[in-house]
Order: structure tokens, then C-alpha cells, then sequence
């Protein structure tokens, strides 16, 4: 009996990315597909204003879902993969554009034997100039944040590890925490079993969130460097940096609350308005910036009044 080839779906979120949108679709459409079976192109477009999604029509393997509202990422992405059965998932985002064997040489890597543990893998991702970028991450700890927040790790160099793994070139394959979501492929099988993101993040750490339930269930994530997308990074919400710092600022202690408890939840919470607020005014100043300010304030005010549901468990967008 002849071995049927696998199976991908791409599931596309948009949100008011003008014409990076269309640019990532043709990109698609360029990309390889030998060696297994592209069942969906789904893009869910999250009541964008901006013309974005124009003209974008269910045609052979593209489908449109159009919101009436913007239901967040985490949601949008699940909205998308329910009812396909597919072995592979990717979610991409609309701010890249993938090459000729941007799907071929990680789906390969995946159907190996030796990668039947990996449940996520990532590929590199360069940007305008065609450097590779340093995307992957270790899993923040709420003591790691802290650090961070006191500036410890510039303090005494090396003694905090970065966010990111920037100590390390990513043109080397290896096992990680987390590669980023801006190209996150998963298997179906381990997204359906982890119910998919967790909704009540809006935007932000429902990545890590991900990769570290895939973890806690024996799937690891892998960053393969034999294939390469363009990523440009933030752009949904590069426009909008008051709400893009208090989605940020919102997911973190919620993720904090979810994985670590009330106690760390609270200490995170107050932290980031004792310690990095001022740090950013004071950032906003050196730079002569009321625009940064403002976005700071902003933030900081619907952060502050949100706090209280987070600490009873709500975690994600209020």
C-alpha cells in the first residue's frame, strides 16, 4: 500500500498589516510543496480597517474567515485549525515571506524518525538586510524577569541569561525552549491534544505558553537552520505601542500567574510598575520622546486597573 504524503494547513492571522499581507500570500503560493500535500491556506482577519484583507477570496486552497471583531491571536489561530485534520500545522505571520523551501526542508526534518520527540519546530528568520536574526528563547522565569527589571543583567554581564538566545549565531540546528511564532510549526496531533493556545492571551507569550505544555507532555521544540523566511517583526502592532506594551505587560503576568502562582503573579505585577515604568519614562526622556510617554501612561493606567483579574486567575487580554 502506497504512503500517502503528509499534510499541511497555514493558518495566516491579520490584523491592519496593509500590504505585508498579500506579499506573505504570494509567497505561499512560490513556495515548494513537493513531497507532501497542502490541504488550507486559512486567513483570519481580525476586523482590520486598513484595507488589509481587500479582495482576498476563498480560491482553490485559500480561505478567508472574516471577524467582526478582533478576537486576538491565541483565538483567531484556533478558530482557524478547527475542523482540519491535518499533520501539520503552520502559523505564520503576515509580516513574512517565506522562500523556495521554506516548508519542504522542515516538514522533511519532521517525518524523520529521529524527530518523532519534536512537536514544534521554527526555522531561521532574516530581515530586511538579510541577516539572520536571533529569534529563539528560553522559558522566562518570573526570578528572570525580575532580574531583568533591575537591570541586573547589564549590571553584571553574564550573570542573567538574555530573553533571547543571543549569545548564540542561529546558523546551527538545535534543540530550544521556544522558536518564535512568527513561524511555528506544529504537529496536528500535538495541537489538538494540547487543545490548541490558550485563549485568554490575547496576544504574546500564547507561544511560550504553547511550547512549554508541549514540554511538560514530552515534545520538544527544535530550530532547524537549513531553511530561511523574511520576518519583519511587529507588523500588526508596530503602529499601536501603548497597547502593544500593555498586551505585552498583560500576557507576562498572566503567564506568570498560570505557570508560577498567585505569590510570583503579584510580585511581577507590582514590579513592572515600580521598576520598569520608570525605567521607560525615564528612556522616553533621554530620548526627548512625548510620543513614548504617552504610550507608556496609556498603558500603564489599563495595566494597573486590570491587575486585580489577573490575581483571581484571568489570565490574557481583559
Amino acid at each position: 500500500m502506497p504512503v500517502l504524503p503528509s499534510t499541511l494547513d497555514i493558518i495566516v492571522v491579520n490584523w491592519n498589516t496593509g500590504p505585508l499581507l498579500k506579499q506573505c500570500l504570494e509567497s505561499i503560493r512560490g513556495a515548494s510543496v513537493q513531497g507532501f500535500q497542502l490541504n488550507r491556506v486559512v486567513i483570519v482577519d481580525n476586523a482590520s480597517n486598513d484595507g488589509s484583507a481587500d479582495g482576498i477570496a476563498d480560491a482553490g486552497v485559500f480561505r478567508i474567515i472574516r471577524n467582526a471583531t478582533n478576537r486576538g491571536f491565541a483565538a483567531a489561530c484556533n478558530q482557524a485549525a478547527q475542523g482540519g485534520d491535518a499533520d501539520f500545522l503552520l502559523f505564520l505571520n503576515p509580516d513574512t515571506r517565506l522562500f523556495a523551501d521554506s516548508l519542504t526542508v522542515p516538514i522533511l526534518f519532521m517525518e524523520t524518525s529521529t524527530s518523532s520527540a519534536v512537536g514544534i519546530c521554527g526555522i531561521q528568520l532574516v530581515d530586511d538586510a538579510g541577516e539572520v536574526r536571533r529569534t529563539c528563547a528560553r522559558f522566562p522565569t518570573p526570578a528572570l524577569m525580575l532580574a531583568r527589571m533591575l537591570a541586573v543583567d547589564a549590571i553584571v554581564p553574564g550573570l542573567v541569561p538574555s530573553h533571547f538566545m543571543t549569545d548564540w549565531d542561529h546558523k546551527t540546528s538545535r534543540e530550544v525552549d521556544q522558536v518564535m511564532g512568527a513561524f511555528f510549526l506544529v504537529r496536528g496531533s500535538v495541537f489538538r491534544a494540547l487543545s490548541g493556545f490558550d485563549e485568554r492571551f490575547f496576544v504574546f507569550y500564547e507561544d511560550v505558553d504553547f511550547s512549554l505544555r508541549a514540554r511538560r507532555q514530552g515534545f520538544s521544540s527544535f530550530y532547524l537552520s537549513d531553511a530561511r523566511a523574511y520576518h519583519r517583526e511587529g507588523g500588526s502592532t508596530r503602529a499601536i505601542p501603548g497597547a502593544r506594551l500593555l498586551y505585552a505587560w498583560q500576557s507576562r503576568v498572566g503567564y506568570v500567574n498560570k505557570h508560577f502562582g498567585l505569590a510570583w503573579s503579584i510580585l511581577v505585577g507590582v514590579a513592572t510598575l515600580a521598576l520598569e515604568l520608570p525605567a521607560r519614562l525615564l528612556r522616553a526622556s533621554f530620548r526627548k520622546s512625548l510620543a513614548d510617554a504617552r504610550a507608556t501612561m496609556w498603558a500603564t493606567t489599563r495595566y494597573a486597573a486590570s491587575l486585580p483579574s489577573y490575581w483571581k486567575g484571568n489570565v490574557g487580554h481583559i
